[in-house]
């Protein structure tokens, strides 16, 4: 059987390559790179029609019964790629080093103001509290997280890096600012916005060690998410992605403690990202799953 290779783009003709119904996806691939060897598997997407997902490399032909002789895969070279492990790494180291430079140089930003007064407790337990999560961050890169691509575009990590680290940036510089004002209640609203804080970050840890055991090491098993022993993990009976709710209730613990219009920004920021994040999802998992539970929302019980 023959397969047309066409550019997503401009509809013109690449290459015909001959497979069997016993070929997958990757067979193709690997036919395509032989022909463009700049090409590599994971920069290669192909799709059955301009509108449709991208077509998995595990993916046999024969599981499609319109093929035939002469059928079309639409191709997009999705450009050069990095690691998603790469990736979260950068994203997330670079915020720890970028806070802990206006907490513990403050001179070399403020100049001659940073030298009074001292750092309040507030912003003490501000700086604890993005370490914290940051670190736990990397530490969730390295030994738990389990992708299930090997790798996205590089120009992904230009744009991460530059959102994550530009906030790091300017909220670190509010909150360490000499002139900075503390909170309106005082030692209150921080304990009240830590425990907020404490609970998300608990929350979003137990979850994402509930996926991890979800899919087993080296592969790309997909299954619907339930609780495990864990109580934080009941909230997979209302929300498909409970870690995002998590993250969010935890950086609006760390706005509240704070109190900083920009620490605010980047909790709505982040929530409206994670919240289309967890549409995405939750639609992927009703359509994969049958028996997908109807009464779970994607991010919010009970609303979205």
């Amino acid at each position: 059987m023959k397969i047309d290779i066409v550019n997503g783009k401009d509809g013109k003709t690449i290459l015909t390559v001959d497979v069997t119904s016993k070929d997958t996806i990757l067979d193709v691939k690997k036919q395509h790179i032989k022909n463009k060897p700049y090409l590599s598997p994971s920069r290669i997407s192909y799709k059955l029609s301009l509108k449709e997902k991208a077509l998995s490399d595990d993916v046999s032909i024969g599981s499609f019964e319109q093929f035939t002789d002469g059928s079309i895969l639409y191709f997009k070279d999705l450009g050069p790629q990095i690691g998603w492990a790469t990736v979260f790494l950068a994203e997330y180291t670079g915020p720890i080093f970028i806070y802990l430079l206006f907490y513990l140089r403050p001179s070399l930003i403020y100049g001659d103001v940073a030298q009074s007064p001292a750092l309040s407790t507030v912003q003490k337990v501000a700086c604890g509290c993005w370490v914290g999560h940051y670190v736990k961050r990397v530490l969730e890169t390295i030994f738990v997280h389990r992708f299930s691509k090997a790798s996205m575009p590089i120009k992904n990590l230009f744009k991460n890096c530059t959102y994550y680290w530009g906030f790091a940036g300017s909220i670190s510089y509010f909150i360490n600012h000499p002139l900075y004002t503390q909170p309106c209640y005082g030692e209150t609203q921080v304990l009240v916005g830590l425990s907020i804080y404490l609970f998300g970050e608990l929350g979003n840890l137990s979850t994402h060690l509930a996926f991890k055991s979800m899919r087993p090491a080296g592969t790309k098993t997909r299954v619907i998410p339930r609780p495990n022993g864990n109580p934080f993990t009941l909230l997979f009976n209302l929300v498909s992605c409970p870690n995002y709710t998590y993250e969010v209730i935890s950086w609006l613990g760390f706005s509240v403690l704070s109190q900083t219009f920009l620490a605010g920004l980047f909790t709505v920021v982040g929530g409206a990202q994670m919240a289309q994040w967890a549409l995405g999802k939750h639609r992927a998992y009703k359509k994969e799953f049958p028996d997908y539970p109807k009464n779970r929302k994607s991010i919010i019980p009970f609303l979205l």
